[in-house]
């Protein structure tokens, strides 16, 4: 419910051609990442076994963009930040729950209906619908909704440190460093940033979306992969490591991909 308020706040501005043109190369820009980061995972894990594979897999087409995304957005970039963080994110919300959960599930019957209701049923992407005919139409909403929303969405900062804090508080520093979170995290948070910077660039990204693309894409690994690796009898205690550390390591990566980007 959070989320998706903080979305639907985000879209209550004026309409502007600047703004729907800029949101319209963010999206192409995510889809970019994402074909990118599918083409690596057909090569780049072959010599983990396959319950290490699909947790690696998961953590680098889902970064925590959707918990950690919006609220440093929103404090960098304001309101606007926010839905471009948005739109920046639905590509990788529809791989998330279509080839990320079959990373999981290989081998299981998945109903195609059902996944893909799943997807464009997803409350943040509803909320973008609405925010996005909102914002075309530029209907005034009765104060008691719109204070509502506003309020709802502004608790997303401080529950978005609750749950990291949360992520953090379990794994002693000593257990989570190993050669293979290492270099995930390298990947996670150096690599795949870079080439978002320089697909943006190549598409000539306006500077805030150009810093939206890049700081999202530079996010920790999502903490739903120790989730699903617990569900689907992965190796959960290693999806939790690389989630941990690449979230310590996020509070140095970030702040310098923010002073990249300007």
């Amino acid at each position: 419910m959070v989320i998706p308020c903080n979305i639907f706040k985000s879209c209550l501005i004026e309409l502007d051609a600047g703004v729907l043109k800029s949101c319209a190369m963010l999206f192409v820009s995510a889809v970019v990442m994402q074909l990118l980061c599918l083409a690596l995972n057909r090569f780049l894990f072959e010599r983990y076994d396959p319950q290490r594979k699909k947790v690696l897999q998961y953590c680098t087409i889902v970064p925590m963009s959707g918990f950690l995304g919006n609220p440093i957005a929103e404090g960098i970039y304001n309101e606007v930040g926010v839905l471009y963080t948005s739109i920046f994110l639905i590509p990788m919300r529809i791989v998330m729950w279509s080839v990320g959960t079959t990373y999981f599930v290989a081998g299981e019957t998945v109903e195609k209906k059902k996944l893909i209701k799943n997807v464009l049923t997803h409350p943040c992407l509803v909320a973008i619908y609405l925010g996005l005919l909102c914002m075309v139409t530029q209907v005034q909403l009765p104060s008691v909704i719109l204070n509502t929303v506003k309020y709802i969405g502004n608790c997303n900062s401080a529950l978005t440190m609750f749950i990291v804090g949360t992520i953090l508080t379990d794994a002693p520093l000593k257990s989570i460093v190993s050669r293979d979170t290492v270099k995930f995290s390298l990947l996670r948070l150096a690599l795949l940033p870079a080439a978002a910077l320089g697909v943006g660039l190549l598409l000539h990204l306006e500077p805030t979306a150009l810093g939206v693309s890049v700081l999202m894409t530079g996010m920790p690994a999502g903490a739903t992969a120790a989730i699903f690796a617990a569900k689907y009898g992965s190796d959960a205690p290693f999806a939790a490591r690389n989630v941990v550390f690449t979230t310590l390591l996020s509070m140095l990566t970030l702040p310098l991909w923010a002073y990249a980007v300007g």
